[in-house]
């Protein structure tokens, strides 16, 4: 990670710590183990809160082509910054929570949804909004992908039954700053879409 990438990820931790969620960008270990499962078969790929772009270069190395990529990012310091560092990909500033209300690339499904978004620092409501967005344009089989610093599962296990989902633990991630947990959330059955 490049100067460029640490001072966008400061100047952003320091306006507004509780959406950026995290005291540093995630490192390589965190990258390799929430991207472990994906290929390019699984494109296209979609990512939430992708910051300065670990967790999409990551991606790439998998076999991902940035065209394959839709970047979801709120922060505008850090949508100007993935512009920049992955031009064929599609970066589009918004909230996580307006996702099935986006039409994404060429309306194909995805195959996976990869976050970085600090779950456990947003409302259930919210929680529940990005899920189902998310969960609007997976495929099927899609899965989504999401790591926390608490030891638990960051979607409560009320929320998942809700929505017709289920999570299961993929890794702990010592190698990282603070250390990590990865999730696997998919579908149980058909998803119920919720309001409020």
């Amino acid at each position: 990670m490049g100067t460029r990438e640490i001072f966008s990820f400061l100047r952003s931790w320091l306006s507004d710590p509780a959406a950026v969620g995290a005291i540093a960008p995630s490192g390589q270990a965190l990258a390799q183990a929430i991207t472990g499962e994906i290929s390019a078969a699984s494109a296209p790929v979609i990512e939430l809160g992708p910051g300065t772009g670990v967790f999409t270069r990551a991606l790439l190395a998998r076999g991902l082509c940035e065209r394959d990529l839709t970047l979801v990012e709120y922060g505008s310091d850090f949508v100007r910054l993935l512009q920049y560092s992955f031009p064929s990909a599609q970066v589009l500033w918004m909230d996580a929570g307006r996702l099935s209300r986006e039409t994404l690339g060429d309306g194909v499904k995805a195959g996976a949804v990869v976050s970085g978004l600090p779950l456990l620092n947003l409302s259930p409501r919210k929680v529940v909004a990005i899920l189902a967005g998310a969960f609007a344009v997976l495929r099927p089989n899609g899965v989504f992908y999401q790591f926390t610093y608490a030891p638990v599962c960051p979607v409560s296990r009320p929320l998942l039954d809700r929505l017709g989902l289920k999570a299961s633990l993929m890794a702990r991630v010592i190698r990282n700053v603070p250390p990590a947990s990865v999730y696997r959330i998919t579908r149980r059955g058909p998803l119920r879409l919720v309001s409020g």
